[in-house]
């Protein structure tokens, strides 16, 4: 029963986000990519007021899959890095941080340019 509780809070967490992501973007006119900055800043700016910790204690991978999870952990990186290195610690410590998420992006990004053809949505 435990383990049913936890799916729950990230299926509950994770689809709040989702539903605010289709909200801005019925309501708004805002792009998903837009959306997506957005997203990943308010990752950034939780994981700095240090409130991010008590939503992942909460939702787990509710709210670390999504983008705001990413930037959650490029800000984490950053911050580890500043206080090694200083300022060049902070670039370097943050894209180390997220560097897997990075890779694997481009990788995947590519394989599937080469076995898919791209083509524009008709309207």
């Amino acid at each position: 029963m435990d383990i049913f509780l936890i799916y729950l809070k990230v299926f509950a967490v994770g689809g709040l986000i989702c539903m605010l992501g289709q909200i801005l973007i019925n309501k708004t006119g805002m792009t998903s990519a837009r959306i997506l900055v957005l997203f990943m800043l308010l990752g950034v700016v939780l994981e700095v007021a240090g409130a991010f910790g008590y939503m992942e204690q909460f939702a787990k991978a509710g709210v670390t899959i999504p983008i705001m999870g990413f930037g959650s952990s490029l800000a984490k990186g950053a911050i580890k890095g500043a206080s090694e290195q200083g300022l060049i610690g902070a670039v370097v410590g943050g894209m180390s941080a997220v560097a897997a998420g990075l890779t694997a992006a481009i990788v995947f990004g590519f394989l599937f340019a080469l076995l898919f053809k791209s083509r524009t949505k008709k309207v």
